[in-house]
C-alpha cells in the first residue's frame, strides 16, 4: 500500500513563512519602487525587470539574504550571541530611516508571531535583543522549523521578489498575468544568485545600492504615497 504522505522535510513550515498570508505587512512595503514609478524611471514590465534584476545581483537583499542564512546556522548552532551580532550588523547598514523601520517592523511583527506558535524561542529572541530585524527572525524561525538551508534561501528570495512584483502590478500597473510572467522569467536568476548568496564569506558581504537609498530618502518627502517605503 503506497505511503499516504509526502516525505518533504517541513515544506510546509516554509510554505507558511513565505506566504502573503504571513501577518507582518510585506505588502505595505515597496522599497523604493513608488517613488521610481512616480518619477518614471520604472514605468513597465522591462523597466521593472531591470531594477528587480540589478537588485538580485548587486543589491542590498543579497546581504540580507546573506546574514539571515548566517542567523539561521547559528540557531542551530546555539550561538544566539553571534545571531544579535548580525542583528546589530544589519541594522548598522540600513541608510535609510524607512528602510531600517520596514525591516525592524517587519521582524517585530514575526518575532512576536513567532513568541505565540513557538514559545521555546523566546529565550532566543531575549539574547538577540529588540528591535529584530526581519532576516534575523525569519533565521530564526526556519532554523527552529528545521527547514533545508538550500530551500530557505530561495524561499526568502522567492518571496521578496513576490512581494515587489506585486508592487509594481499595483503601481505602474501592470496586469496580473505580466506579473507572473515576470516572475517566471527571474526564477533561474533566483537560483543561480542564492547559489552565491550561501558562498559569500563574512569579507565579502557587500553591495551596491545608491539607487534604492536615493529612492527610499524621496518616498520619505513624496505627496502622494500608498506604501509605507
Amino acid at each position: 500500500m503506497p505511503n499516504s504522505q509526502f516525505s518533504i522535510p517541513n515544506i510546509l513550515y516554509l510554505l507558511q513563512l513565505v506566504s502573503p498570508a504571513l501577518p507582518v505587512g510585506a505588502y505595505s512595503y515597496s522599497e523604493g519602487l513608488e517613488t521610481l514609478i512616480e518619477n518614471k524611471i520604472i514605468y513597465d514590465v522591462e523597466s521593472l525587470k531591470y531594477w528587480l534584476n540589478q537588485e538580485l545581483r548587486y543589491g542590498a537583499i543579497r546581504l540580507e539574504a546573506a546574514v539571515m542564512l548566517r542567523s539561521y546556522h547559528a540557531v542551530k548552532a546555539e550561538d544566539f550571541a553571534t545571531v544579535a551580532y548580525w542583528n546589530n550588523w544589519l541594522s548598522a547598514t540600513r541608510e535609510t530611516e524607512e528602510l531600517r523601520n520596514q525591516s525592524q517592523q517587519m521582524g517585530g511583527a514575526l518575532i512576536r508571531l513567532l513568541k505565540e506558535l513557538q514559545p521555546q524561542v523566546k529565550p532566543i529572541i531575549t539574547v538577540v535583543g529588540n528591535p529584530c530585524n526581519y532576516a534575523i527572525a525569519f533565521g530564526v524561525a526556519a532554523s527552529i522549523w528545521e527547514i533545508n538551508s538550500e530551500a530557505v534561501i530561495l524561499g526568502y528570495l522567492h518571496s521578496w521578489l513576490s512581494n515587489l512584483i506585486t508592487a509594481g502590478v499595483k503601481l505602474i500597473p501592470l496586469g496580473q498575468t505580466a506579473g507572473q510572467l515576470l516572475l517566471m522569467d527571474l526564477q533561474e536568476l533566483i537560483s543561480t544568485v542564492a547559489v552565491e548568496i550561501t558562498n559569500l564569506n563574512d569579507d565579502e558581504l557587500s553591495c551596491c545600492s545608491w539607487g534604492l537609498s536615493l529612492a527610499s530618502m524621496a518616498h520619505e518627502q513624496q505627496y502622494t504615497r500608498l506604501f509605507r517605503s
